[in-house]
């Protein structure tokens, strides 16, 4: 397993994400990977200096080329943490960095997660997240470290100027939920949607 910090939109390492690429045995018949092991990632947290983590609820989305979903996330009571991998096609992944006092709040990385390539990307509570479909379907599956709740359910604007988050170009508009389309801007957000 390769675990990698990745750079923002402004070239500073963002302290928390981390791009995973297992270990991946192919052969003729196809392959086999280990998509989670707590043992493992407990190891991954404390050496990234992240509390050890444990996931309660597991989803699945399908989403159609030019879909994009995001940005969520979930304020306390039951923030999350999200593991998520695309299995089948190929999507752009974003995580925004939300915590006030963080040197990289407002910042964004993104990596492209696809059936081919077999990354995870660990995206830690006190991030925003969300991702562009660039196949003609994807399937995402991510683990959460805490329960969906609608009360703590947030969302930020994908196309919030502030933000600045380089989008892969498509042909046509992004499609998006009622929900996305009126979600508001960074800077409408008060405090208590936000992480310390």
């Amino acid at each position: 397993m390769l675990i990698q910090p990745l750079n923002s939109n402004q070239g500073v390492t963002i302290d928390g994400p981390l791009l995973i690429s297992p270990k991946v045995f192919a052969d003729q018949r196809g392959f086999f990977l280990e998509s989670w092991n707590q043992s493992k990632w407990n190891e991954v947290f404390l050496h990234h200096n992240q509390a050890v983590q444990n996931f309660v609820q597991d989803n699945h989305s399908q989403s159609d080329f030019g879909v994009l979903r995001g940005l969520h996330y979930q304020v306390f009571p039951n923030p999350q943490g999200k593991l998520v991998r695309c299995v089948m096609g190929e999507i752009f992944d974003v995580a925004v960095d939300l915590r006030c006092s963080s040197n990289t709040f407002g910042q964004w990385v993104g990596a492209k997660l696809s059936a081919v390539n077999q990354q995870q990307l660990w995206i830690p509570v006190g991030f925003a997240h969300g991702f562009l479909t660039l196949s003609d379907k994807a399937d995402v599956l991510y683990k959460a470290t805490n329960y969906w709740n609608r009360e703590c359910e947030r969302a930020i604007r994908w196309d919030d100027l502030h933000l600045g988050i380089d989008w892969p170009a498509l042909a046509t508009t992004p499609k998006l939920s009622e929900k996305d389309c009126l979600a508001p801007m960074l800077s409408e957000l008060v405090s208590g949607d936000l992480f310390e």
